[in-house]
């Protein structure tokens, strides 16, 4: 029978109480399981012995065998460090410490043969190495030992503790011997053999100690697909219940409104892209299970017509419908774009934010209850207790990222029968493209829609990288457009740590721009996030309305502002944004008939990283490749925020690099649950014992929307 790998750290041999509290503060590792899957994150070539005379200045990783001959205390600026004489009848090397002095005098013996494994640094004509790590030579050749040594992460208290490398591998031998190297199989047979996958034993088995290059490679391959299909399969499994569990308001016909709308007021003709997704929605609405769908599309792709007929659906069928932003810019941005798009209709639209006066509020909250408002569009003001529907059948949640979870269940429970066991249907909307890999571990559980293609008669935004040197060509550019009448965009980085910093390059550059576009001839607004919100209003008002051409700001202007007359935008010190937060920026621009430009400035000094993201903003426009350019940079923890991040804590698998392995394992977790739903067949009972399992002792899952 298999160990139980459920079972406290602290009970293995060589762990004990004050180890045990160590791995699980610095590492997370409170039992078998753990400590099984903390896979080693290199390895190193431990076959080789050097001799003192032999090592290079090279400050390579090296093994030597020799003995301590003495030790000395030293003083330095701060504190003292502890040096011993090591020697194996070639030469002499020092050993250092800087800290922990008493125990490591106290465990270590004089004049016995150790191995000393570190890297080695050459200095005043020694050898020496720093914190090395040490064992008895007899102990070293009896040990469970392969030509790839794993090399586990650690931390400096880890280190400091005297919890190295050799004693976290010690403990991982100790776990293999008391478990007879024998691990209950999470895969069944025939998945397998179809992908030619070895055995959990032996994957787990050459993880830690590898036989060779190619057994690692086997190994690493298995447990990736494994994590990763385990993923997958709790998603799709969620996805499942939802549609079988969840029942929905069906929404049984296309009606009036949405007919009339569709035939006589289009402002311009679908895209194949928008008709595809209100396909889906349509045939999610008519389904009787809750849609819960996420619709990504880029900055102006046209997500507003698509909710705005979904809404029409909502309404043509007896309900209501709402829109919740999370900024208020934003909220009046789309309470105007539907007015407009409506004023044909005769549809009840009214806007609900924070600073809407007492007297309207009470109105619309009573006509929201009693039935006469059909669409209602907000910010998280929309939540509040007080705000009561008559009967809502689809809530539309606009970035929800921006949202937390309770948030957005608030919404939930503001369906037709406020129990919530009928709750609305949603969808969810991002500008901000999610890599494909991404979406597939974190909305996994939504079903996805994606509007890839630009309305006609959008033209490609102009993107170029010009260094400080050539501003006064930049600024010239400007006047011309200026001349035919155009307005102008110039951003400035804005970032928490060094606001101080970016208020003074703000009003520098502000200063500069007034020097070169001197008044009466031109005007110039400014917004930053020191400014009172109405004089940021006041001055974003007079850009709207075209009284000023240039508008000078820091990011605040990143979500929610639509002025089609503006053709340039002008990115200052383009290397401190971000990739999204730089096409995010772009999207601001392009939104009339004119040719617009995005003109990154930067210095000459430029990372690397800095590099790749601007030549993939001159080179592309599609937000999904940028956002995988993203992904690759950044990583998955970093692109979701925080508190999406948990969902990926993997142990092994990485989205970015392991993505065709993602692919295979969504592949096989969505073919055995289409032939076997409820995974019931003997084959399969292997997955669904450690699907269980999973779902018991994991909290991973929890994150998920």
């Amino acid at each position: 029978m298999a160990i139980n790998l459920q079972t406290p750290i602290d009970y293995l041999k060589g762990v004990g109480s004050s180890r045990a509290d160590l791995l699980r503060k610095e590492l997370g590792i409170f039992t078998y399981q753990d400590l099984m899957h903390l896979f080693p994150n290199r390895y190193i070539d431990r076959t080789q012995y050097y001799k003192i005379n032999q090592l290079q200045r090279n400050n390579a990783d090296v093994q030597v065998i020799g003995k301590i001959v003495s030790f000395t205390e030293v003083g330095q600026k701060r504190g003292k460090r502890l040096v011993a004489k090591f020697q194996d009848g070639t030469g002499t090397m020092e050993l250092v410490w800087f800290r922990g002095h008493k125990w490591i005098k106290d465990s270590l013996k004089l004049n016995t043969p150790y191995v000393a494994f570190g890297k080695t640094n050459w200095f005043n004509g020694t050898f020496s190495m720093a914190h090395p790590e040490l064992e008895l030579l007899a102990e070293h050749e009896k040990n469970l030992r392969s030509a790839m040594q794993p090399v586990y992460p650690s931390t400096e208290k880890l280190s400091n503790r005297g919890i190295s490398n050799r004693v976290i591998s010690k403990i991982i031998q100790q776990l293999f011997i008391d478990a007879n190297g024998k691990f209950d199989e999470t895969l069944s047979e025939s998945l397998r053999k179809e992908l030619h996958l070895i055995g959990k034993s032996e994957a787990l088995f050459n993880i830690h100690f590898p036989k060779s290059p190619e057994l690692l490679a086997k190994a690493q391959f298995r447990l990736k697909f494994e994590e990763l299909f385990y993923i997958q399969l709790q998603l799709i499994i969620k996805n499942l219940m939802h549609k079988s569990k969840i029942k929905g308001l069906p929404f049984e016909h296309i009606g009036e409104h949405f007919k009339t709308f569709f035939e006589e007021h289009l402002p311009f003709e679908l895209t194949n892209a928008q008709k595809r997704v209100l396909k889906e929605i349509r045939s999610d609405l008519g389904s009787n299970a809750q849609m819960n769908r996420l619709l990504q599309g880029d900055v102006g792709s046209g997500k507003t017509i698509v909710a705005l007929m979904s809404m029409l659906m909502a309404i043509d069928n007896g309900f209501q419908a709402c829109l919740m932003a999370p900024t208020e810019i934003l909220s009046i941005q789309h309470y105007n774009g539907l007015l407009d798009l409506c004023k044909n209709l005769k549809i009840n639209i009214k806007l609900l934010t924070g600073s809407t006066k007492t007297s309207e509020r009470n109105k619309i909250l009573e006509t929201l209850k009693n039935g006469e408002l059909n669409i209602i569009i907000g910010t998280h003001a929309l939540l509040e207790d007080r705000v009561e529907f008559n009967n809502l059948g689809l809530a539309i949640i606009d970035e929800q990222h921006r949202f937390g979870v309770a948030q957005r269940s608030k919404l939930w429970r503001k369906g037709p029968d406020a129990g919530g066991a009928i709750p609305p249907h949603i969808l969810v909307m991002t500008a901000t493209p999610i890599p494909r890999t991404l979406a597939m571990s974190v909305y996994g559980d939504l079903d996805i829609s994606i509007i890839d293609e630009l309305p006609a008669g959008r033209k490609p935004i102009k993107t170029v990288h010009r260094y400080d040197k050539n501003r006064l060509n930049v600024f010239r550019f400007v006047k011309d457009e200026i001349a035919k009448g155009r307005q102008i965009y110039i951003v400035y980085p804005l970032i928490q740590e060094s606001e101080k910093m970016d208020y003074k390059d703000l009003m520098d550059g502000y200063e500069s721009i007034a020097r070169d576009f001197p008044m009466p001839d031109y005007q110039i607004s400014i917004v930053h996030g020191k400014m009172k919100p109405a004089d940021k209003d006041y001055e974003m008002q007079r850009f709207i309305k075209g009284e000023t051409q240039i508008m000078v700001a820091t990011t605040v202007i990143e979500v929610g502002v639509n002025v089609p007359n503006a053709s340039v935008m002008i990115i200052e010190s383009a290397e401190r944004f971000g990739l999204s937060q730089l096409h995010q920026l772009r999207g601001r621009v392009g939104r009339g008939a004119e040719q617009s430009y995005c003109i990154l400035m930067t210095g000459h000094k430029l990372s690397s990283d800095s590099k790749t993201r601007l030549e993939t903003m001159v080179k592309t426009s599609d937000g999904f490749e940028i956002a995988e350019v993203d992904l690759k940079l950044r990583g998955p923890g970093d692109l979701m925020g925080t508190q999406q991040s948990g969902v990926l804590n993997l142990k092994i698998a990485d989205i970015v690099k392991d993505k065709d392995v993602l692919h295979h394992a969504r592949y096989h977790a969505k073919k055995i649950l289409n032939e076997d739903p409820k995974l019931a067949k003997q084959e399969h009972a292997v997955i669904l014992d450690t699907y269980r399992k999973l779902s018991k002792f994991k909290n991973i899952w929890n994150y998920i929307s």
